[in-house]
């Protein structure tokens, strides 16, 4: 398995807010581990809080003494979240910054290990493309409220309206998950730029015409600037 990771600033930002975080060799007890961000706030504070996050995090990772991928993940968000808090206390531009947080790491046994805030996304591709973990924003909750349909989220006007995020406001609350992945699964995290732009059914057309896991990336962003680019895009991509 390796993995891909490409970021752009897209067609209408002067500024990449986006971050991630690929590697396929072991940091610390983790076999792997991927990560995305997609930084929120003024000037360049989101683009501060996604790179300080997602830096924080892998050292968190390092040097945890946690016994579980899950409680290395969970204790590193935990501190991480705690410290972005702190350092907005020291500049008043970082005041309200934030930012989305999807992060993964495959183990021996097949198990994808994901942990989620935001509405930074995972999906897994084969013959069909499943989104696994849950958006936390708005239309999100609207959509599973059974108050707006699904191809319409991705159109209302309150779309980039985000519940819970590695923010200095709120004390993080992530989603945990445990996919069992099989040989020639797709592994995709990706921050709204992405899914935004293009949707899923194009995203899996791109999986299906496509060999190599570049060409792959590649063709998945210059489709969502293609399709207007109006956000920073970001993916790691990998295959099983």
């Amino acid at each position: 398995m390796k993995a891909v990771a490409v970021t752009n600033v897209g067609n209408k930002r002067s500024m990449n807010q986006d971050y991630y975080f690929c590697s396929d060799e072991p940091v610390g007890m983790m076999q792997n581990l991927y990560i995305v961000a997609d930084g929120m706030g003024g000037h360049n504070a989101g683009d501060y809080a996604a790179r300080f996050s997602v830096d924080r995090f892998v050292t968190l990772v390092r040097e945890s003494k946690e016994r579980t991928p899950i409680s290395v993940m969970e204790n590193a968000l935990k501190i991480t979240n705690e410290e972005l808090i702190a350092k907005a206390k020291t500049q008043r531009e970082y005041d309200g910054m934030g930012t989305t947080f999807v992060a993964a790491t495959l183990q021996d046994d097949g198990y994808l290990l994901i942990a989620n805030i935001g509405d930074s996304r995972l999906y897994i591709v084969n013959d069909t493309i499943n989104q696994i973990t849950q958006d936390h924003s708005l239309v999100a909750e609207m959509v599973r409220n059974g108050e707006l349909k699904k191809e319409e989220a991705r159109f209302h006007p309150q779309k980039n309206v985000v519940l819970r995020a590695l923010s200095t406001r709120s004390v993080a609350s992530p989603d945990f998950y445990k996919y069992k992945v099989k040989r020639g699964d797709y592994v995709l995290l990706c921050s709204d730029g992405l899914w935004e732009m293009v949707e899923e059914g194009e995203l899996l057309k791109l999986v299906s015409e496509y060999e190599d896991v570049q060409d792959i990336a590649d063709k998945m962003v210059f489709m969502a600037n293609e399709n207007g680019g109006k956000d920073n895009i970001t993916l790691i991509l990998m295959k099983i």
